[in-house]
């Protein structure tokens, strides 16, 4: 794939809205990408889009979800202020002043999210979501509801896509885009199988991880490879031993997170692959963060599993920063690692 062409996709991805239960244009935009390249593809009834290629046994699954953070409406006000619920870990700190697009039933309204001045606020106080609201210029109620906007709409951060220089680009909801941009292409590029590839682009995983419950519980896989846009808090205010994982250091192998501590073998498996290839990559320790891969390695009887991430500065907020330079050698391990998963099933897990 060329570094143009990742740029299209990926920023397609990006400015695509895909609130946890509501990943419609997400959905139809990778299916559109990924038809003709698999066997077969189809919607379970949770919203799961799968991509089935090869058949037979050992059967891998390799998940990317396709949500992102947002917000509900919960309630409009007299005024015509918007009060909202996060969808997903978004903090209140990173919303005041943001522009925001609310998918009403009309179409498309935009507005800010607003505060208390800073000039009348207590300063000792915490920010909450709470305290928060939406403006979209309305007036009263009356004229939030002719806008076509009501409870239960969904908002999302209004933010463009853009390439800063040769290497990085930055855009909103990187988590997960960035890993359905890896299961796009791997999925292109898989050659002769031994065995199937279910590639699951997941639901509601910003919420709890709930696509992938049920689609592992379907699928009852035999290995799994979770593919996520990751923390990289390699910034001046947080210490080195935090980072978590490092712009252009290459693909996160994760150890361990708070959903899950990761098949020892299956790590091993990870890492010898990349090493071979001369692809450099890194170990990611993440105590409070979490994955698809905590509720797939509970399925059934329970599935080997890893998650293998580009590092993105800033996730969770309007604006994240990724390499493509991370994003191409990801690919190129998570292709490798799947079609030689067969061996690591019958090395006698």
């Amino acid at each position: 794939m060329s570094s143009s062409e990742l740029v299209r996709l990926l920023g397609e991805l990006s400015e695509a809205n895909g609130a946890p239960g509501f990943e419609d244009q997400v959905r139809e935009l990778i299916a559109r990408e990924v038809e003709g390249y698999v066997d077969e593809l189809r919607v379970d009834r949770l919203g799961n889009l799968v991509a089935v290629k090869g058949e037979g046994r050992p059967r891998v699954m390799v998940a990317a979800h396709m949500d992102e953070v947002a917000l509900m409406v919960r309630h409009v006000e007299d005024r015509g202020f918007i009060k909202f619920v996060a969808l997903g870990g978004v903090s209140p700190y990173v919303l005041v002043g943001q522009e925001v697009v609310v998918e009403g039933s009309r179409g498309r309204v935009y507005g800010v999210v607003g505060s208390r001045p800073p000039h009348l606020r207590d300063q000792v106080k915490e920010l909450k979501i709470d305290d928060l609201y939406i403006d979209v210029g309305a007036g009263s109620h009356d004229e939030v509801r002719e806008l076509g906007v009501g409870v239960g709409d969904f908002a999302f951060f209004s933010s463009n896509f853009r390439a800063l220089g040769d290497d990085c680009v930055m855009g909103k909801a990187f988590d997960d885009r960035v890993g359905c941009v890896v299961l796009i292409e791997v999925l292109k590029g898989l050659g002769e199988l031994e065995g199937s590839v279910y590639g699951v682009f997941t639901v509601q995983e910003e919420v709890g991880c709930r696509g992938a419950t049920v689609a592992a519980y379907a699928i009852e896989p035999d290995v799994a490879v979770v593919l996520e846009g990751t923390i990289a808090a390699d910034t001046p205010d947080v210490p080195a031993f935090k980072a978590v994982t490092r712009l252009g250091a290459g693909p996160a192998v994760r150890v361990m997170d708070a959903s899950m501590i990761a098949d020892r073998r299956l790590l091993k498996f990870v890492v010898s692959v990349a090493e071979e290839l001369g692809i450099p990559y890194q170990l990611q320790i993440s105590p409070t963060s979490g994955t698809d891969a905590g509720r797939i390695h509970l399925a059934r009887a329970g599935v080997p599993s890893t998650v293998i991430s580009v590092p993105c500065r800033y996730i969770h907020s309007p604006r994240s920063i990724a390499r493509l330079s991370d994003i191409e050698r990801t690919i190129e391990l998570v292709r490798a690692v799947v079609e030689r998963l067969h061996e690591f099933v019958s090395g006698g897990q």
